[in-house]
C-alpha cells in the first residue's frame, strides 16, 4: 500500500546554492518554531565547523508538517568531498529537490548527485533558487538543467520534472519567476503532487537498513534509517545482519522518529518512515535490522573509492606531548576506526608500522574537515602530504584519476590560468566568455595537479576566480609535472625565535613564525624566495658588549608574518615534510629534522635515481 501521510524527500544541489538557507525558510513557515523563539540563521548547520565554514559536511534529517503529511527532509552536502554522504541517503527518500542557482546554473557537483538520484530512480523537483539575483537567468538555468537530465539518462517520466523558481533568504516561492508568493506554498504543493508517496508492506516482517549513525553522551550509539517493511515497536528482539550476512540478536531500548528539528521517542514506528534506533551499539552503516523471525538482508550500501590518501602518526617532534591529550597509537588508531563507521567514503588501513596509519578520502577537504576536528578533540599527530591512489589498467597502465575543473575569473587573469594549468597537464575541454566579461574555463585536470593548487590560484587571480571540481574518471598516467615553485626556508639550530635572528635572513622569503616562538631543529619556519631548501637560524641572538653604538640602538622591523591556515599548511608541504597538528595549532617540519641525515637521504635518491 501507499503511505500517503508521508514524504522523504532529500535536497541536493551544489555548495553555497542554497540548500540550508531554503530548509530554514521551510522550517520556519511550518511553525515548527514558537513565534518568539530566536532562530539562527542555517540552523541545520549545527556542527560548529560547519558554521565556521558555512558549508554542509553532514547530511542531517528533520521533518515538517503541511496539510497534514509528514515531510521527511534530509538536508545533504553540496561539496564535491562530501559526496559520500549524498550517495547513502539516497536509499532513504523518494525524490529530491534538486536545487540550481539562478546566476551560475548547473555546477559540477550538480551533475554528481543529480545522476545519483537519476540512477537510485527518483523524481526529482527542479528548485531555482536566488531568484532575486541582479544577473539572474531562470530560462536559461531551466534549459541548462534539462539539458543535464538528457546527458545523464533521465527517463522520460524524470525529464519531465517540474520547477519551482524561490528566494531562500526571503522565504518566496512561485511556479513563475514572475509571479512569486510570499510564502513556500507552491514548494510544499509541488512535494506532496509530484514526489510519490512510500509504497509499503506493514504487515510484512521488519526491515531497516543503516544509513547514518551517531553519538549521544546518554543514549550511546544512535543509528538512522529508513524503516522499509513492517513495524519496530520498542523492546522488539531483533536481529542484526552485518556485510557479510553473519547474524547477531540485537534489542532496541530507544525508537525516535523526527519532528522539526528534534527527533521525538516513540512506542512504534511503520514502514515508509525515516527513524532512529537506540541500543544497538555494534550496529554500522550498510548493514539491515530484521525481524528475528524472518531475517532477510537489504542491499548494503555502496560509496565510490577514495581517491587521496595521507599518513597519520603519532607526533615525533621535539615538542611532542606538551600540548595534546591523545598523543598514543591506540588513541590515534582507535579515533580513526571510529571515523570509519560513521563515514563509509574514508578508508584507514595500518602500515608495518604501529605508529602510523594511512587514510583515505575523497579529497583534501574531505581528510582536512577530519584533521581539524580531531585537533579539537585533544588530538595530538602529524600527517603527511596528501598523494592520489593510483589504479592498474586491464593491460598494466598505470591510471591515475582525473577531476573535472569549472573555472569562471575575468579576462585579466585568462592567460596566467592557462599557464597554472597547462603545469598540471590540464586539457581544455570548453571555453565560454560571459555576458558581464567574465571567462568560464572547463578543464580536466589530473586530480595530483590540483593538490595545493587552490592557494596558487586565487593569489594569481588575486581572490576573484571561482574554482569548482569534481571527480571524473580514471585516466592513464599523464606524466610528471613540477608543481611546487619555492623551497621552504629550515631552523637549522632549536631554542626561541628572536627579532634579531628573524631580521638578519628575512630577505631570503616569508616567515610562517613569529619572535618569541619555540623552535626547533628542521622545522620548517618560512616559505624561501627560490626553488631550493634554505637552512636559517632565527633563534641567533645579538650578544652585548661594552662597546656604545654613537648612534643608539636601531629599531629592527620585521615583516608581517604569513598566517597558514591548516588547510593551507596541508596543501603547501612536499613529499619530504610533514603538518604537526596540535590542539593549540599547528607546524611544519622535515620528515628527517638532522640536517646530516636529509643530506644523506638525498644523495641515496639521487644515486637511485641515476
Amino acid at each position: 500500500m501507499k503511505r500517503t501521510d508521508i514524504r522523504n524527500i532529500a535536497i541536493i544541489a551544489h555548495v553555497d546554492h542554497g540548500k540550508t538557507t531554503l530548509v530554514d525558510a521551510m522550517l520556519k513557515q511550518s511553525h515548527i518554531f514558537r513565534d518568539n523563539q530566536a532562530v539562527e540563521n542555517r540552523v541545520m548547520d549545527s556542527n560548529a565547523l560547519e558554521r565556521e565554514r558555512g558549508i554542509t559536511i553532514l547530511s542531517k534529517t528533520t521533518a515538517v508538517i503541511y496539510r497534514g503529511v509528514k515531510i521527511n527532509i534530509i538536508d545533504t552536502p553540496g561539496h564535491a568531498d562530501f559526496g559520500g554522504e549524498v550517495e547513502r541517503v539516497m536509499n532513504m527518500v523518494d525524490g529530491v529537490l534538486l536545487l540550481v542557482d539562478a546566476v551560475d546554473g548547473p555546477m559540477p557537483q550538480t551533475k554528481f548527485v543529480l545522476r545519483k538520484a537519476l540512477q537510485a530512480g527518483h523524481r526529482a523537483i527542479v528548485v531555482v533558487n536566488k531568484i532575486d539575483r541582479p544577473q539572474s537567468r531562470p530560462n536559461h538555468v531551466v534549459n541548462e538543467a534539462f539539458d543535464l537530465f538528457v546527458d545523464l539518462g533521465a527517463s522520460d517520466e524524470q525529464a519531465e520534472f517540474a520547477t519551482i523558481y524561490t528566494n531562500g533568504l526571503l522565504g518566496h516561492a512561485g511556479r513563475s519567476p514572475l509571479k512569486m508568493h510570499d510564502s513556500l506554498e507552491p514548494l510544499f504543493e509541488a512535494i506532496l503532487d509530484r514526489i510519490p508517496p512510500p509504497e509499503v508492506d506493514t504487515e510484512a516482517p521488519a526491515q531497516f537498513l543503516v544509513t547514518t549513525s551517531f553519538y549521544d553522551d546518554y543514549k550511546g550509539k544512535i543509528v538512522t534509517g529508513r524503516l522499509y517493511r513492517g513495524t519496530i515497536t520498542k523492546g522488539q528482539a531483533l536481529v542484526r545482519i552485518d556485510r557479510e550476512g553473519e547474524v547477531r540478536p540485537a534489542k532496541i531500548t530507544q525508537l525516535f522518529t523526527y519532528n522539526g528539528l528534534h527527533r521525538q521517542e516513540v512506542e512504534s514506528a511503520s514502514a515508509g518512515d525515516i527513524i532512529a534506533i537506540a541500543g544497538i551499539g555494534d550496529a554500522n552503516i550498510g548493514e539491515t535490522i530484521a525481524d528475528a523471525n524472518q531475517p532477510e538482508a537489504l542491499p548494503t550500501i555502496k560509496v565510490e573509492e577514495p581517491t587521496v590518501r595521507m599518513t597519520f602518526g603519532v607526533n615525533t617532534s621535539p615538542l611532542a606531548g606538551r600540548e595534546g591529550t591523545h598523543v598514543t597509537s591506540r588513541k590515534l588508531r582507535e579515533r580513526l576506526f571510529q571515523e570509519t563507521e560513521r563515514d563509509v567514503a574514508l578508508k584507514v588501513e595500518e602500515t608495518d608500522s604501529a605508529d602510523v596509519f594511512v587514510v583515505a578520502g575523497r579529497g583534501e577537504l574531505h581528510l582536512g574537515i577530519l584533521i581539524e576536528n580531531m585537533r579539537r578533540e585533544g588530538y595530538e599527530f602529524q600527517v603527511s602530504k596528501p598523494e592520489v591512489i593510483f589504479h592498474e589498467g586491464e593491460n598494466g597502465e598505470k591510471l591515475e584519476p582525473t577531476e573535472l575543473v569549472e573555472i569562471e575569473v575575468g579576462s585579466d587573469y585568462q592567460g596566467v590560468v592557462v599557464e597554472l594549468l597547462g603545469r598540471r597537464n590540464g586539457l581544455m575541454r570548453d571555453m565560454q566568455v560571459r555576458e558581464d566579461g567574465s571567462v568560464h574555463y572547463v578543464y580536466v585536470v589530473p586530480t595530483r595537479g590540483l593538490l595545493g593548487f587552490r592557494q596558487q590560484f586565487l593569489t594569481a587571480t588575486r581572490g576573484q576566480g571561482i574554482l569548482n571540481s569534481i571527480f571524473y574518471a580514471y585516466e592513464p598516467f599523464s606524466g610528471q609535472m613540477d608543481t611546487r615553485d619555492n623551497g621552504s626556508l629550515i631552523a637549522s639550530e632549536g631554542g626561541v625565535a628572536t627579532t634579531y635572528g628573524m631580521h638578519q635572513v628575512q630577505d631570503r622569503g616569508t616567515y610562517f613564525i613569529s619572535p618569541g616562538q619555540d623552535i626547533y631543529e628542521g622545522m620548517v619556519v618560512g616559505q624561501h624566495i627560490r626553488d631550493v631548501d634554505l637552512e636559517i637560524n632565527v633563534c641567533k641572538d645579538k650578544h652585548l658588549t661594552n662597546m656604545r653604538n654613537n648612534k643608539g640602538s636601531e629599531s629592527i622591523r620585521l615583516d608581517t608574518p604569513r598566517q597558514l591556515s591548516l588547510d593551507d599548511a596541508i596543501e603547501y608541504i612536499s613529499d619530504d615534510e610533514l603538518v604537526e597538528v596540535t590542539p593549540k595549532g599547528w607546524r611544519i617540519r622535515k620528515k628527517l629534522l638532522n640536517a646530516e641525515d636529509r643530506r644523506r637521504e638525498k644523495k641515496r635518491r639521487d644515486l637511485g635515481m641515476a
